[in-house]
């Protein structure tokens, strides 16, 4: 299994054709830019206070001490500790439910962009992307990345076009390539300027078992076609 080329960047806002979600991961690793097209007025809102910062921070909190630089894998995703997975181990997520949202998704496996360094959202903003470089559903530690669009110029609302409005305690159920269904609870929805995001943190591969979902949020800048934000909603096994 190949490693990707480029650090992934955080940005879940996007151009208008829909094409990339996570702009520099931010600088640490793989990013949502997602593409947000031109200006759909109930993104532009201001989202509700974030909730669960806290309940978010702790299931990040590395459960075993981070090994000696020397024993970490050489690559550029933000893995902390443990190897990137190999084929047949990972368990791939191949659905998404959300019934607060009334959202029934598809899920599909995705990289980083070689050519822009994005992360590499599905093109159908109906459809969802999940970060095959980090935890698959059957880890016993880390963040399972899923990011997708919150809408688009030329497709309209995205997937995530709600996400924001998820609540703690709201369920969300993620069905695997094994079969299985896991369920998880909603814990924390947070808000960060693109620029500042800690994507380390949710891009995690140690720390608590956990789902994080991203997409774009905040102000809508037309002259870049980008959201300023990323909207985080973190959630643990129920």
């Amino acid at each position: 299994m190949t490693q990707p080329d480029a650090t992934p960047r955080a940005r879940p806002g996007a151009s208008p054709p829909a094409r990339r979600i996570v702009r520099p991961l931010l600088a640490v690793a793989a990013g949502a830019a997602l593409l947000l097209g031109g200006g759909v007025a109930a993104c532009q809102a201001q989202p509700p206070g974030d909730v669960g910062a806290d309940r978010a921070a702790a299931l990040a909190s590395p459960s075993l001490p981070v090994p000696p630089s020397d024993t970490v894998p050489a690559t550029r995703v933000p893995v902390q500790r443990g190897e990137l997975p190999t084929a047949g181990d990972t368990v791939e997520p191949r659905r998404l439910r959300i019934p607060a949202l009334r959202l029934d998704a598809s899920v599909v496996g995705v990289g980083i962009d070689r050519r822009s360094g994005d992360f590499a959202v599905p093109p159908s903003v109906d459809r969802v992307g999940w970060y095959r470089w980090g935890p698959g559903l059957e880890a016993t530690a880390g963040s399972v990345v899923i990011a997708g669009h919150v809408d688009s110029a030329e497709q309209g609302r995205g997937a995530f076009f709600r996400l924001r409005e998820l609540d703690d305690g709201d369920t969300v159920t993620v069905a695997g390539a094994d079969g299985r269904e896991r369920a998880y609870r909603v814990v924390a929805r947070q808000t960060f300027d693109k620029r500042r995001i800690p994507l380390e943190k949710f891009f995690a591969r140690d720390g608590a078992t956990r789902l994080t979902l991203i997409t774009c949020g905040g102000p809508f800048d037309p002259k870049t076609g980008h959201y300023r934000d990323n909207v985080v909603v973190t959630a643990e096994p129920a």
